[in-house]
């Protein structure tokens, strides 16, 4: 297998990073985190003009038709510059949702606007009783004789507050009753009934609780025809770990770069830090830790359209790995800084708070490790 990247995806990330760097500077970051967006309209607005909103939606609805692949370079470069936009949210889960489920006549009212930037969305389908397990969904959708009733409540939505349209998971009872299928459904932010209480996220960018009361939505609310959603979902969410896990590699690369350049200038008794053998070894065992995690991203980016156990093993085993290796890398950073490695006057402690906050997301690595576990064990035959 060929792991080098083609011209397109070098340039992609060439010019990702030199976007990042220019932008993305500490008082861009602490002025983010003092809004209440969030993020900066301007700059999503830029990334629609890059070209980086239209990456992964196919050529038929406007967008450049890129993989896996490509949405872990920008990830990691966007890792790196801490980006809060709504990307994961929107693009990486909210486009491939409705490319796999909605409808020819969806697609091609939403997929434009996701490419030029004009329509955000979430994703709520976290609940409380789930621990993780996708399957377990006690929202409902009510047929009606004018369309969809539904109630319940998501929790750790991200970016919801941001969003113009919230795609919810619901179980379907229709006329005859509980149907067993989950169902996706396009739903307003504003819809009456639907309500948001957002809060800030560790280490940057916003999320949300969602509550549902009575919330009624039109008969093509519905995404495709109503056939089982879990698989699709199950396909998404491990792709925004693929993802997730690049963006984390991007976070724990520059962790280390500062941390290497920090014990060469800060000096105690006369001589670096770095002239210690023992610092080099902690720098050398977080070199090593960001180069397992950067392989175990880029496998779960290349096995994305593979068979689904092949691919839910590949994810799992990223998301374990990584948080493993991020925790690592994220608490020599702070040691290695001393004192300073917790203030604001270095960045360090922003970056390990993403690195923790990435451990949670979608489970955290206990929970991936006996996932992956499980997986293996069905994938044998008896």
């Amino acid at each position: 297998m060929d792991l080098n990247l083609s011209d397109e995806q070098r340039l992609l990330r060439e010019s990702a990073e030199r976007f990042v760097a220019e932008s993305y500077d500490a008082d861009h970051r602490r002025k983010m985190a003092n809004d209440p967006l969030g993020f900066s309209p301007a700059v999503w607005k830029q990334f629609a003009e890059l070209g980086w909103l239209a990456l992964p939606i196919p050529e038929d609805f406007g967008g450049l038709g890129g993989g896996a692949v490509e949405i872990g370079i920008l990830m990691e470069a966007f890792g790196r510059g801490l980006v809060s936009e709504p990307y994961v949210a929107t693009v990486v889960l909210g486009a491939a949702l409705i490319d796999r489920c909605g409808s020819a006549e969806q697609k091609q009212v939403s997929l434009p606007k996701i490419a030029d930037g004009s329509l955000k969305l979430a994703f709520a389908h976290s609940e409380r009783a789930a621990r993780f397990d996708l399957a377990k969904v006690a929202t409902v959708a009510n047929k009606t004789a004018q369309g969809w009733r539904l109630a319940g409540s998501k929790i750790a939505v991200l970016d919801g507050h941001a969003a113009d349209e919230i795609i919810v998971s619901a179980h379907i009872h229709d006329h005859q009753g509980p149907s067993g299928r989950i169902g996706l459904f396009l739903a307003p932010a504003t819809a009456p009934g639907l309500v948001l209480s957002d809060y800030p996220r560790l280490g940057g960018g916003r999320a949300c609780n969602i509550e549902l009361s009575d919330v009624h939505l039109a008969e093509d609310a519905l995404l495709g025809g109503g056939k089982d959603a879990l698989p699709a979902i199950e396909w998404a969410v491990d792709r925004a770990m693929a993802a997730l896990g690049a963006e984390a590699v991007g976070i724990m690369q520059t962790l280390l770069e500062t941390t290497l350049e920090y014990t060469k200038i800060r000096k105690q008794f006369g001589r670096p830090l770095s002239a210690n053998q023992v610092i080099r070894h902690r720098l050398a065992d977080m070199a090593m830790q960001v180069d397992e995690a950067r392989s175990m991203a880029l496998r779960a980016a290349l096995k994305a359209d593979s068979p689904p156990v092949e691919r839910a093993r590949a994810a799992s085993g990223a998301k374990a790995k990584i948080g493993k290796c991020a925790r690592f890398i994220g608490e020599q950073s702070i040691q290695l800084h001393g004192g300073m490695g917790v203030t604001e006057e270095l960045e360090v402690g922003a970056y390990f708070k993403r690195l923790v906050a990435f451990d949670t997301l979608f489970g955290g690595s206990a929970h991936h490790y006996s996932r992956h576990a499980e997986l293996g064990r069905n994938a044998v035959p008896a």
